[in-house]
């Protein structure tokens, strides 16, 4: 696993035991995110947005007194498929072990104050559409919320009840109980988000039924029998077959 120090944004790799504290950033991919080749060749603060977004997270992580943090489109190098590969196959568990998961709403402004307001931009977020951020949601046993301007305006627990009503998944689940969901509960959550590409639509679900696969970008819906495939191996519950 790869971490980004805080302090000096200088990443180090980890293994097994050796992994420390760290938070990981949930976010929405924008058109400038710092990748890893950028942040090696040092082309990082060219994009402005994309590396605001990394400071803002490392800030963040560094007030809260942990030395490291994981962000998605800087931590992997995807032009290694073997790595990427592995990746996207632990990231469940790696949002699971981290102490503190971000979420960054960068479409809800900074002079919103009320976020309980169903045409307010929290409710609205997009955050809440996309096929990744399911497990990101569910997996860590902390969440917490900021806006635009990377202020907290909330976590998880306190905003319970409008996420249950903004997803669909019940408050219960969202308190670290959606081990017990049914597969048809599970894909009920997943039904509405949306992925770039096809193959992620089973992809970014793996963890969440705790099985793992090989990734064949190309192989289109195909990805999503063989997703299923994978939990009748492991379970014999039959609300599968509903979908």
């Amino acid at each position: 696993m790869r971490l980004l120090n805080t302090s000096t944004l200088e990443l180090h790799e980890f293994f097994g035991s050796d992994i420390p504290y760290y938070a990981i950033l949930s976010h929405r991919w924008g058109a400038d995110e710092v990748t890893f080749q950028d942040l090696q060749q040092g082309r990082g603060s060219k994009k402005a947005a994309g590396w605001a977004k990394i400071t803002g997270c490392c800030g963040q992580t560094k007030r809260e007194g942990w030395e490291y943090a994981w962000i998605d489109s800087c931590c992997i190098d995807k032009s290694s498929s073997a790595e990427l590969s592995e990746a996207i196959n632990s990231m469940f568990q790696w949002y699971r072990h981290s102490q503190v998961c971000y979420a960054y709403l960068n479409d809800v402004p900074i002079e919103e104050e009320d976020h309980e307001r169903e045409s307010s931009a929290f409710w609205k977020s997009a955050w809440f559409t996309r096929g990744w951020t399911l497990q990101e949601l569910l997996a860590p046993d902390s969440v917490v919320f900021f806006n635009s301007g990377w202020v907290e305006i909330g976590t998880r627990c306190t905003f319970g009840d409008q996420i249950a009503s903004i997803t669909g998944i019940h408050s219960r689940f969202l308190k670290g109980a959606f081990s017990v969901a049914t597969t048809a509960q599970k894909f009920s959550w997943a039904s509405q988000r949306k992925t770039l590409r096809i193959e992620d639509e089973a992809y970014c679900l793996m963890g969440l039924f705790e099985v793992n696969m090989p990734l064949l970008y190309g192989e289109g819906r195909r990805a999503f029998l063989r997703l299923q495939l994978e939990i009748m191996k492991i379970s014999d519950d039959e609300s599968l077959f509903a979908w």
